[in-house]
């Protein structure tokens, strides 16, 4: 593998990315835009029923957001010239043929111009309702490379994945193609089609009730399916199987697909520590700092990936110039459980130390001091502790609110609430709390070394993990950065 100037390869490019507004998404875009200016042309393509209602988004979703402004720092008063002449924003729906683009004369335009493909559209919801989830991350994965099949002067498409696609699997995972029809469990039948058809046919079974039943059932079918195959959730399912059709339909299609494993916040650039939403790890983070967690679930001793979006990106960018224009497909996890891994009970410590130091303000100006939690390393001392503190006393209220449902009625409820809450969220992070497999990287570290020894342009694309300092990142930017951008009261 030989690598030249990645610069030189952006330059004059005709780039089109998915799922625009997204967290890796826009931080590609940033990137592109500050490091090569001379790019030809960002097509954006964000899910809109117009261009006015896209470009509303762009402004809102995008360039609104503190992500750009070092890249509006350093272009001034020139940034609105530069997104004028760089970046066309599209409306369109990677659900649908075309990805959706209604205007004839654009879409003629991309399939004329546009020569790189990223997608980085999908829905992450772990229990999404089974259609939606379905139509964007495993119909939707083949609507992008179709639209890219048409194009005269594709170079690479990039399908964006998640290295959970591998599912609860244990010891090291290879950068292995998920293969049509296999399942992690050995049950036989998988078939596209027919989970396809089986979308249809139950919501014409659903067709009179209400939307709140209707989701609700979706939502139950969906992990259902991913269960009966031997995947924990939607998401993971729904993408392995995108995967799949990717690796059965790509034909001479030059194709790379990326999969990270738990992204945070960045570690660089364009400035430490930017990050958007409650991501994986950070529920816990958030939960513990506003002090509403007093114990948490999982084994302290196990290693859990996570990788700096930034370096996301910059892997993403590199894979693309390295394998452009060849007619084979390449794997590449993206993460650090092999060569720089992070222990479970070192985040445990991280948030302990850092609200300790740093407590949580409320919004009633008070601090929230924080304490020592119990840590459950078995599903069964936390089912346990379950019974003793919340399901027995609840018992007690269900009596008083039968003969006393005026008074005890509200309290009986609200415990209700919690409880199926916390469950609910149990039952879908639990296959990650005990997660004991590593993401092998030899097709990643052979990426990092063609790179090194090219000696071009190795600083502005790092994307290595064994240059970060665990315990630095996440004292001094990660949860500073959650802290600054995530917490809400």
């Amino acid at each position: 593998m030989e690598l030249g100037s990645i610069l030189q390869f952006l330059e004059h490019r005709s780039i089109l990315v998915t799922g625009a507004t997204g967290f890796l998404a826009k931080i590609f875009t940033e990137k592109i835009l500050r490091v090569q200016p001379n790019v030809k042309k960002l097509y954006l393509l964000l899910r809109a029923s117009d261009t006015n209602s896209a470009m509303l988004r762009f402004n809102n979703e995008i360039m609104g957001k503190e992500l750009f402004n070092v890249l509006k720092e350093k272009n001034g008063a020139n940034l609105s010239t530069l997104i004028e002449e760089k970046v066309r924003v599209v409306a369109g729906d990677i659900t649908f043929e075309n990805l959706g683009v209604k205007d004839l004369s654009l879409l003629e335009e991309m399939l004329t111009e546009i020569d790189v493909v990223v997608n980085l559209a999908a829905n992450t919801n772990f229990d999404e309702r089974y259609d939606v989830s379905l139509g964007l991350n495993t119909h939707g994965a083949i609507h992008v490379l179709n639209f890219s099949k048409k194009m005269k002067k594709l170079k690479i498409m990039v399908h964006v994945s998640t290295a959970y696609v591998s599912g609860e699997r244990e010891g090291l995972i290879m950068e292995n193609p998920c293969v049509m029809g296999e399942t992690l469990n050995g049950t036989h039948g998988l078939d596209i089609d027919v989970e396809t058809k089986l979308i249809e046919e139950t919501l014409k079974q659903l067709d009179n009730f209400d939307e709140d039943s209707i989701k609700s059932a979706m939502i139950d079918l969906g992990l259902q399916r991913s269960r009966k195959f031997g995947w924990p959730n939607t998401y993971v399912f729904t993408k392995a199987m995108g995967e799949m059709l990717l690796g059965q339909l790509k034909g001479n299609t030059p194709l790379v697909i990326i999969r990270p494993t738990i992204v945070t916040s960045t570690f660089k650039e364009p400035f430490p520590g930017w990050i958007e939403g409650v991501r994986t790890i950070d529920s816990l983070a958030v939960g513990y700092g506003k002090g509403k967690i007093t114990c948490f679930l999982g084994d302290p001793t196990i290693v859990v990936d996570v990788v700096p979006a930034d370096m996301v990106v910059n892997a993403i960018i590199v894979a693309m110039v390295a394998h452009a224009g060849q007619a084979n497909e390449n794997i590449y996890h993206i993460g650090s459980s092999v060569s720089n891994p992070v222990l479970y009970a070192w985040l445990q410590s991280y948030g302990q130390r850092h609200f300790t130091l740093h407590p949580w303000i409320d919004r009633n100006g008070s601090p929230v001091f924080v304490g020592k939690v119990t840590i459950f390393n078995t599903m069964k001392s936390f089912q346990r502790y379950m019974t003793l503190r919340y399901l027995l006393p609840l018992k007690g209220l269900q009596i008083l609110n039968t003969v006393c449902c005026h008074y005890f009625q509200k309290t009986y409820l609200e415990q209700c609430r919690k409880i199926k809450f916390v469950l609910r969220l149990i039952d879908l992070y639990a296959p990650y709390l005990f997660f004991k497999a590593f993401y092998d990287d030899m097709n990643t570290e052979k990426l990092r070394r063609a790179t090194d020894k090219s000696g071009v342009e190795t600083e502005m694309f790092y994307f290595d993990p064994k240059i970060i300092n665990w315990d630095d990142y996440f004292m001094n930017t990660h949860i500073p950065g959650i802290v600054q951008r995530v917490f809400r009261n």
